[in-house]
């Protein structure tokens, strides 16, 4: 199994610390809005890698926290606390944001097939791991106290720039947003382990340390949540590539530095997703969610099909006119298994062997998602019987996760003479530009369980529960 390494910048035979064991720790989201189609372009690549993990025979062991303490807007640690900003907007707690906003999160996992980590972590449940692992640092010489605040002092290291070959003259052109001097920091890549010092005064969320009241800086909660519930030696830290730095810069940064050695064997990050010319990105607004797809007609497995045509390092370019495309392609695919007999019959060994290869030779491949899927359509199109068939895709469907066997419930004969009139009168709506009484028949079916999809051939529907 071949695995591009962002610490080497080249594919790597994957070896993992233990023999068929994988410790492997997922940076989780901040949960002060919802998560947009680019965030979960992320999470789907990361749950085909632990699926296809899983289905080589390695016991995974997967961590993902939740970060739930605050988010600030720039890699300098200053601009704006998301979460503060958020509870301030919506009129509520801190906590509340949080905990509504994780619910939504993991909706709408459940409904792109993305499995739950073994452990999920809340940052604010973390605050005496942080506090441990800081004072060790204090202890060895790599955090300094200045203006109120404990910073990590990235100049005691070799090689800071590990992930990305930068130095310090790069930091503002690579961060994401503007980067405001501070100055009580020694070096400009230093960076905060715990404030107490900041100009939100009215910060929610603040505990006792021995530096004094105050909160954990952003990169901390992710070293402390791993290390604490993987142990010392990582095999594999997952992220977009906006965190290789500086967040993952960081927490290689104060994770060997308190453990004395090195931390974690392989780096995997997914590119980002594209409209028009820039990422997609909650900071700029006009984000698009799962349940903003679901309203315009798609299916979400549709958009996890998408994501899976291309490859995780390249940058993906959304429109609807792309996702229609995929859609179409996900339901003929499903309505072609759908054909194949149910009936069972002796298994054809040699076509049976020659997929199962096929497949995961484009798994190893730096799990080319791409080929695996068009393995699919070459088994369909093969000799082998289809029973074989049907065995080999529900085989498969066990990493990509697309319910490619899975039965759709059919709607009754006396309710679908209804939809099908309601979706008359939506067409009709539509040709007129009466856009909001479509609107309003496209929601009252979709409270009733009923989620209607837009082709070029016409609008569908399905049942969803």
């Amino acid at each position: 199994m071949k695995i591009y390494n962002t610490l080497t910048r080249q594919l790597d035979t994957f070896v993992p610390n233990e023999e068929k064991k994988v410790k492997l720790y997922t940076c989780g989201p901040t949960v002060y809005h919802f998560a947009h189609i680019g965030n979960l372009r992320s999470y789907i690549h990361e749950d085909i890698l632990e699926k296809y993990l899983r289905y080589s025979g390695y016991d995974v062991d997967r961590a993902m926290n939740i970060t739930d303490v605050g988010h600030l807007t720039s890699d300098g640690d200053e601009g704006d606390d998301k979460m503060v900003n958020s509870a301030k907007k919506e009129q509520k707690t801190v906590l509340d944001i949080a905990r509504f906003y994780t619910d939504a999160f993991f909706e709408d996992c459940e409904k792109l097939n993305i499995r739950k980590p073994d452990t999920i972590v809340p940052a604010t449940t973390q605050i005496d791991n942080y506090i441990k692992m800081i004072t060790k640092l204090f202890e060895d010489g790599y955090a300094y106290m200045a203006g109120g605040n404990v910073y990590f002092d990235t100049s005691k290291l070799e090689n800071y720039y590990v992930l990305n070959n930068n130095n310090e003259r790069d930091m503002i052109i690579g961060a994401r947003e503007d980067v405001t001097a501070d100055e009580n920091k020694k070096n400009k890549s230093d960076f905060v382990l715990w404030f107490t010092k900041s100009k939100f005064d009215d910060q929610e969320l603040k505990w006792d340390s021995p530096w004094g009241y105050g909160y954990p800086g952003w990169h901390i909660e992710c070293s402390a949540i791993s290390i604490n519930h993987l142990g010392e030696y990582l095999d594999i830290h997952c992220g977009g590539v906006d965190n290789i730095f500086p967040h993952h810069t960081n927490e290689i940064a104060q994770s060997e530095a308190y453990l004395g050695h090195k931390w974690c064997n392989y780096w995997f990050h997914v590119q980002h997703l594209n409209m028009g010319s820039e990422k997609m990105s909650k900071s700029k607004g006009g984000i698009l969610t799962v349940n903003t797809l679901i309203e315009n007609g798609y299916e979400p497995l549709a958009y996890r099909y998408f994501v899976l045509s291309s490859h995780y390092r390249k940058s993906l370019e959304f429109s609807y006119d792309n996702l229609a495309g995929a859609q179409n392609a996900y339901q003929k695919l499903k309505g072609r298994i759908a054909k194949l007999s149910k009936e069972e019959m002796p298994l054809s060994e040699e076509e049976y062997n020659k997929f199962k290869a096929q497949f995961a030779e484009a798994m190893d491949d730096d799990f080319n998602t791409s080929l695996a899927i068009t393995t699919i359509y070459d088994l369909m199109k093969s000799e082998a019987n289809d029973y074989t068939k049907r065995r080999l895709i529900d085989e498969f469907d066990t990493v990509l996760s697309l319910d490619l066997t899975k039965e759709v419930e059919a709607a009754t004969v006396e309710n679908e003479a209804e939809i099908l009139a309601l979706i008359e009168e939506r067409n009709e709506a539509k040709k007129a530009k009466n856009y909001a009484r479509a609107d309003e028949i496209r929601n009252g079916l979709l409270e009733k369980g009923i989620r209607l999809i837009d082709t070029k051939e016409g609008t569908n529907y399905e049942l969803v529960k």
